[in-house]
Parts: structure tokens; C-alpha cells; sequence
């Protein structure tokens, strides 16, 4: 469990704690003048810590531009409206999750689970977290003008728009919830996606693309070997199908 406020996980990038035991995390981008972009917001309570570790890199919500979202979930959106309205910076989603955003409303959940049937039977606008207006939507294959480049991965399964998202110039994977890092590798709770067997068939590609580290949204981030870590984790859960 990381004590601190921000911890500097690359040049440019930084991993931001966003909940107890690092349990939920915001990713800060430092372009080289100074802008920063944030990669998911967390929970409502989100726009506080992320002003906290913003200021363990000398930096100010002022000095936010951009605010990406890796999918339309209350523990990483739910911060989203605020810390737009804070930072005056637009928000960017996937085209396929940025309908749910714009309402506030999770997608659906997996309904071969009870509790994602029960969960999904509590959902409505607004109530998973606060509508945000969207300034940008993106695909597959586009490269977001961030600190020199932050590649889209699309990873559909724990949301329709589930994306992973590749700073290339650093060598860091932000993986969304794709993969959690919660005491050990693993999948997210399947009741939290809308199709856990998608979510589990489009992993692969995480271990297909080429990083040095692994920066989980779910969990503390990998920087030794991390590549072959989570090919490893991914090898061993085609085997368990």
C-alpha cells in the first residue's frame, strides 16, 4: 500500500492512489510543457486526491488540459464531472462507452451473475456517478495527442468501450480493467463487466504489445518485467478455460 501521494512510475508519467491499499488509481501525464493530462478520475471523491498528488509533482488542477477515461465506470468517471469543471478541460471517452458517460449510467452488467443482475437492477442516469460532457471521442488505433502520444487499445468485455491505452514514448501500459493487480494478476469481479468472456478473450492483447511497465488501474503498478508478468498471468488463464 503506497503512502504516497503520487509516485512517478516513468518519465512523464505518474500513478496517483485514488483509494485505500492503492485500490483504485489515477495516472498523471506531464506533457513537456507542463500540461498534464489525467487518465480516469476515481470515485466522486477522486477530484480530492487527484489535487493531492498533483501537488506532490508541483503541478495544480489548473495545470490539467485533458481528462481521459479508460471506460464509464463509477470508480473511474466518478470524478470526472467535477475535475472537468475545476480544470476547465475537456473529458475524452471511446465512442461506444461516451453515451453511458453523457448520462452517468454504467453499460450493462454481466447478467449470467446475481450480483450483476442485482447490480444492474440499481442502475439508473446519474446515479452511478455525475453526467459528464464529453469533449472527445476516440477508436481503436488513435493516437491522443498526450505527452507525446497515448495510444488506444481497444479491450471490450469489462465495458462495450473498455480501452487499454499505450505511452509509447515511456514504455507504460495503462491497462484499464482488463487486468487487476489487486495482491496478485487476476480479472476484475465479473459481476462489475457487462461480458467477462470478452472481457477475458481481448486481454490477449495486452500481451502482444511491447512495455516495460504495467500501470494497473486496480492495484500497484509492475515495473520489473512486466511485460512477461502479465503474459504469464495470461498464459496461465487460457489454460484454467
Amino acid at each position: 500500500m503506497s503512502k504516497e501521494a503520487a509516485i512517478r512510475i516513468a518519465p512523464n508519467v505518474w500513478r496517483i492512489p485514488a483509494a485505500r491499499f492503492d485500490f483504485v488509481n489515477i495516472y498523471a501525464l506531464v506533457d513537456d510543457d507542463g500540461q498534464v493530462t489525467l487518465v480516469d478520475t476515481g470515485f466522486k471523491s477522486g477530484p480530492a486526491k487527484a489535487a493531492a498528488g498533483l501537488a506532490a509533482m508541483g503541478k495544480t488542477v489548473g495545470d490539467v488540459t485533458r481528462i481521459v477515461l479508460t471506460h464509464a465506470h463509477s470508480d473511474h468517471a466518478g470524478g470526472a464531472a467535477t475535475l472537468a469543471e475545476q480544470a476547465n478541460a475537456p473529458v475524452a471517452i471511446s465512442a461506444i462507452d461516451a453515451p453511458f458517460a453523457r448520462i452517468g449510467q454504467a453499460p450493462p452488467r454481466d447478467q449470467s451473475t446475481f450480483l450483476g443482475r442485482r447490480v444492474g437492477k440499481l442502475s439508473a442516469p446519474g446515479k452511478d456517478f455525475p453526467a459528464i460532457v464529453i469533449g472527445e471521442e476516440f477508436e481503436e488505433g488513435d493516437i491522443l495527442p498526450v505527452a507525446g502520444g497515448l495510444r488506444v487499445h481497444h479491450t471490450p468485455g469489462h465495458t462495450p468501450g473498455h480501452v487499454a491505452l499505450m505511452h509509447e514514448s515511456s514504455g507504460t501500459l495503462i491497462t484499464g480493467d482488463s487486468i487487476w493487480n489487486v495482491r496478485k494478476l487476476g480479472f476484475g469481479v465479473k459481476a462489475f463487466c457487462t461480458d467477462i468472456k470478452l472481457n477475458r478473450q481481448t486481454s490477449h492483447i495486452l500481451g502482444e504489445l511491447e512495455y516495460q511497465v504495467a500501470a494497473f488501474t486496480h492495484g500497484p503498478h509492475v515495473a520489473e518485467q512486466a511485460r512477461e508478468k502479465v503474459r504469464s498471468f495470461l498464459r496461465d488463464a487460457a489454460k484454467k478455460k
